[in-house]
């Protein structure tokens, strides 16, 4: 069948899943540049890590009970300081459906060595069967699988009454989707993410059950110091008001704080969530009138509102195909799927992208396949 080349292109051609498409109008210019060249220790340093601490607070909804903290080596980092220095006290329950949870098991199990360690998977497009989770023991998760597109509806499977841990990975919902902390003692994301900041960055919330272990429980192993979150015993307060533990990049944290800013006047959670909302909705709109294409995830209760992977009827070569026709075009950049998941795309819809642009980039799904299945 032969499409015409549709005539509009997205006005920002930005889907990748991570880093993600910055925040609508961004320019260099809208940072602020006081406290380059100086000390992140110095009182602005220090107050402008505060700033983007409480930002993060306000727009995310964390309750007073939770402490947030800037940490080393982007999401990965704040998950490896989490199971580093959480886990070994009690069993431990391994979820996972997708690549980076398949990546935290393998740590647990190879890295830390937890003999007491239990793996619950699904493969991609499902989620492992959740009942099955015992909250005696300390829970491993994450809240969306990236490379996956498949989530956990809510919260209501974790159990109010645990007497373990639930440590999430939040990396790819926060921003764009309702996290209950109430169920959640451990927090992490990366702002390069859902906001669409610049990499390097991790950030991690405790909740209180999770600073109560750290003052009561030290592993049997070595923590780098990176990984230290306590000090004689205690909590380093300090982490968590703005002294990191190794030195950040400040330009990354302004840019971070202007994401912020742009979210919390547009409406906050509330508006970030209706946008990614909106935006998948195009894709699957899309997907439902086509016979070609298909979501990754089965079930609609678990599907991702922000990275929607597609699978394809065809062989493995014609979404490799389809990436290059739309980035030669300049209609979509790093769209494929991720090297580890099903051959397909994955298409990011957080609230940084235009749903606009969404919309315009459908028909050219339709070129391309047409394109990279032609005789």
């Amino acid at each position: 069948m032969t499409i015409t080349k549709p005539a509009t292109r997205p006005d920002c051609a930005h889907f990748s899943s991570g880093p993600c498409a910055k925040i609508p109008g961004w320019t260099p210019g809208l940072l602020n540049t006081d406290v380059l060249g100086r000390s992140h220790r110095s009182s602005l340093g220090k107050a402008r890590l505060k700033r983007a601490i409480e930002l993060t607070r306000a727009v995310l909804e964390v309750p007073a009970s939770h402490l947030i903290g800037i940490v080393p080596a982007s999401d990965t980092g704040a998950v490896e300081m989490a199971m580093w220095s959480l886990l070994g006290q009690r069993p431990v329950d391994m979820l996972a459906w997708e690549s980076f949870g398949d990546g935290w098991v393998s740590d647990v199990m190879k890295q830390l060595k937890l003999k007491n360690a239990r793996k619950i998977t699904a493969g991609y497009g499902e989620l492992p069967d959740l009942s099955t989770v015992n909250f005696d023991h300390d829970v491993v998760f994450t809240w969306n699988g990236t490379t996956s597109g498949v989530r956990v509806p809510d919260a209501g499977w974790i159990a109010a009454d645990r007497k373990g841990l639930t440590i999430c990975d939040a990396t790819s919902a926060a921003f764009a989707q309702k996290l209950d902390f109430t169920k959640l003692d451990v927090v992490t994301f990366s702002w390069q993410k859902v906001l669409g900041g610049e990499g390097a960055h991790g950030v991690l919330i405790l909740g209180p059950r999770a600073v109560e272990r750290l003052e009561s429980y030290v592993p049997s192993w070595p923590l780098p110091k990176i990984f230290r979150l306590t000090s004689g015993g205690k909590l380093i307060a300090g982490i968590f008001e703005g002294e990191t533990i190794n030195t950040p990049s400040m330009l990354c944290v302004e840019d971070y704080i202007v994401a912020l800013e742009w979210a919390e006047k547009l409406g906050g959670l509330k508006a970030l969530m209706a946008r990614a909302d909106a935006n998948a909705a195009v894709v699957q709109t899309w997907l439902d009138s086509r016979d070609f294409a298909a979501n990754l995830a089965k079930v609609a209760a678990t599907r991702s509102n922000t990275s929607v992977c597609l699978t394809l009827n065809a062989d493995e070569s014609v979404p490799k195909k389809m990436v290059k026709l739309l980035e030669a075009e300049k209609t979509a950049f790093d769209i494929g799927s991720y090297r580890d998941a099903p051959p397909g795309l994955r298409i990011w819809c957080g609230a940084t992208v235009e749903t606009s642009d969404l919309e315009a980039l459908m028909p050219w799904l339709d070129w391309a396949y047409a394109q990279a299945t032609a005789a």
